[in-house]
């Protein structure tokens, strides 16, 4: 356990060291985000800060941290992870159209479920069952690996705010399945500490006021390997294997699944680009970047601290749970107008009866 701490802080410091000299590489090779009318930023930053997280990733699970792991996974989804950051690189210099980036996530997550072996096999609903997933493994581990990779995209809006989600999330992650994984399965929990002190290395960089972003080859790379700990570090919690990822990854999911909402109510495509992200939203009620950064770390630490209340609780206490998450998660979204600002059903109800009353 020593040794594996000594490891784990020696990956932060690399990170932290080798982000300098990427950042450097990304202005040469020209990966660099200029301001538009989407960006929030006022001047040229280099991106591609990813390819050093990747770096220091791979050297801390492959040098510093080797003897934990089996060699046959930590091939495979080594082998995941360079398609992934090859998409990212090439996306970051030439901007990719999103179903060339969807193609290379797409291979990714092939060689994950085919080679690696990682997928999500059954499924458990409380008071209904147990249900093993057959034939529809492979669609619905696709369908999960692209999901959260692209949610993971979506919220790199604002300075250091992927990585700082990201690290509460795989945190949380890497605690649930320390505790709930046999002995000789600690393997998944160390690689996730692993990902999460390169990204503490990491952070000062791309805290407000960034001097490197993630670009799409770290915001790529970090949520395919959030969908693949996932889908193999939370697989013995039984019915909370969907629910607890799910609310871990609260911040994300949210914000992707009501774009998609609002696009659909706006007739517009899915894929279009917009200023109405919770950070957009948040930076539009008067927050300054900092503020607005926190103010989402503080909304993921409590999705966090949710999610470590489901494997103690009954199954009617996770109903509850669920169901007390999604009603504070609606009053919220309609309070701050993620889907629009006349989008308030449920705070119009809400009204209606208190004037009766």
């Amino acid at each position: 356990m020593f040794r594996i701490i000594v490891m784990l802080s020696l990956t932060m410091v690399l990170s932290a060291v080798i982000t300098p000299f990427v950042r450097r590489l990304a202005i040469k090779m020209g990966a660099v985000d200029k301001p538009n009318a989407r960006r929030i930023n006022k001047a040229p930053i280099p991106s591609m800060g990813g390819l050093g997280l990747f770096i220091t990733f791979t050297f801390s699970t492959f040098v510093l941290l080797r003897a934990q792991f089996p060699t046959m996974m930590l091939y495979s989804i080594f082998l995941g992870e360079c398609i992934i950051i090859i998409t990212g690189i090439l996306d970051d210099i030439l901007e990719l159209r999103p179903r060339q980036k969807m193609l290379g996530i797409l291979l990714a997550a092939l060689v994950i479920y085919f080679v690696a072996d990682i997928r999500m096999t059954n499924v458990s609903i409380p008071f209904v069952g147990h249900f093993e997933l057959g034939i529809w493994s492979l669609p619905i581990t696709i369908i999960w690996i692209l999901a959260i990779t692209n949610a993971v995209n979506l919220i790199d809006g604002l300075d250091g705010l992927a990585t700082g989600v990201s690290i509460i999330a795989l945190f949380t992650m890497g605690v649930i399945a320390w505790f709930f994984l046999t002995v000789t399965e600690v393997d998944i929990p160390i690689m996730i500490f692993a990902l999460v002190a390169t990204l503490l290395g990491f952070l000062p960089h791309n805290f407000h006021p960034a001097s490197v972003f993630l670009g799409d080859t770290g915001s790529l790379f970090i949520g395919f390997m959030i969908a693949v700990f996932s889908l193999e570090g939370l697989k013995n919690v039984t019915f909370i294997s969907v629910v607890i990822p799910v609310i871990i990854l609260g911040v994300p999911i949210t914000d992707t699944v009501f774009a998609i909402f609002r696009r659909l109510l706006n007739h517009k495509p899915i894929s279009q680009a917009d200023r109405h992200h919770l950070h957009h939203r948040l930076l539009a009620m008067g927050l300054n970047q900092r503020q607005a950064v926190l103010t989402i770390y503080g909304i993921a630490l409590v999705f966090s601290l949710i999610a470590l209340l489901f494997p103690l609780s009954t199954q009617l206490g996770s109903i509850l749970l669920v169901i007390a998450v999604l009603f504070g998660l609606e009053i919220f979204i309609e309070e701050i107008g993620l889907v629009g600002s006349h989008w308030q059903p449920l705070l119009n109800f809400i009204r209606r009866i208190a004037k009766h009353h």
